[in-house]
């Protein structure tokens, strides 16, 4: 069996034809700003995809390069703009700690990533909404819901069910504050069993019944148990060493993505699954201008 490859470039063509009707309904046109700053290629490539998807979409885009050293005062100044609908980063901005205080300087109504800290206390506590009416959808980080977005698309799960992923078993590799533990964390909610992996080893999401958040558990798994065990396989580790996910580690219905920059996963993979997503990035920025616009239908309703 071969597996189906699922370009996330199509997937994405579908929600933005979309996202460009509601746009273009707005009485005003969305203005974004990015800031960048170095040459680190990923930054750059992800900065690229951003401003094709705007040009498509009818949507305004600058891009700043900016000293690292006055990007705290360019988000402060985008905070103020009332022109200014969504800001990103693209990091590493400084590769350390003062990265997360920039994330986290960014006005929530602006942050179209969904990785302010008010947006991670929402996901973690299943909080999916920010008004008592129930009319302010709670935004989620984009990278993991573009993940799930094409998992939905791949047929994984009916996302019109009260808990979508019940009963699934999932590993993810990756258990960054910007993906993996946002992902874990939004699949457990949804109903999911799942082994996060990292250098400090597993972790386990375990879904709590009915609607409250999901609880975490130490576990001892093996990477073997937990892979025959998978029913989605998700990695996203940057890294040259890491040790493949083989073909004979999976199950033939498993469903496996790669959102890495590396391949993580062994070629004769795609040789015995039932789906495989090589990569996320196209997906990734249309949830963030999906996220930009829900934003701005929340400021104003």
């Amino acid at each position: 069996m071969t597996a189906t490859i699922i370009d996330p470039s199509a997937v994405a063509a579908e929600f933005r034809t979309a996202l460009r009707q509601q746009i273009a309904a707005l009485p005003t046109p969305l203005h974004l700003l990015g800031l960048i700053t170095g040459d680190h290629g990923p930054a750059h490539t992800y900065a690229e995809y951003t401003r094709k998807a705007c040009e498509e979409l009818g949507v305004s885009f600058v891009l700043k390069n900016v000293a690292r050293l006055d990007a705290a005062a360019s988000v402060a100044a985008a905070n103020a703009d009332p022109d200014v609908h969504g800001v990103l980063i693209y990091y590493p901005i400084f590769g350390t700690d003062e990265d997360f205080y920039l994330r986290d300087s960014v006005d929530p109504g602006k942050d179209m990533e969904g990785l302010h800290s008010f947006w991670s206390r929402c996901l973690y506590e299943n909080r999916r909404f920010i008004d008592a009416a129930q009319r302010k959808k709670a935004i989620l980080p984009c990278t993991p819901l573009a993940i799930l977005k094409l998992l939905e698309h791949a047929g994984a799960f009916d996302a019109q069910a009260p808990r979508p992923l019940e009963g699934k078993r999932v590993v993810v590799f990756n258990r960054s504050e910007v993906v993996g533990r946002p992902l874990a964390s939004m699949m457990a909610n949804d109903g999911a069993l799942v082994v996060s992996f990292d250098i400090d080893g597993p972790r386990l999401f375990v879904p709590t019944p009915g609607s409250g958040p999901h609880t975490l558990q130490e576990t001892q798994i093996s990477r073997a148990d937990a892979l025959a065990q998978a029913d989605i396989v998700v990695t996203g580790v940057p890294s040259r060493s890491f040790e493949r996910v083989r073909a004979s580690e999976v199950g033939p219905d498993c469903l496996c993505v790669n959102f890495s920059t590396f391949a993580n996963f062994e070629p004769d993979v795609r040789e015995k699954v039932k789906v495989f997503v090589p990569r996320v990035g196209p997906m990734t920025v249309t949830m963030a201008l999906r996220n930009t616009l829900r934003l701005y239908q929340n400021g104003r309703s």
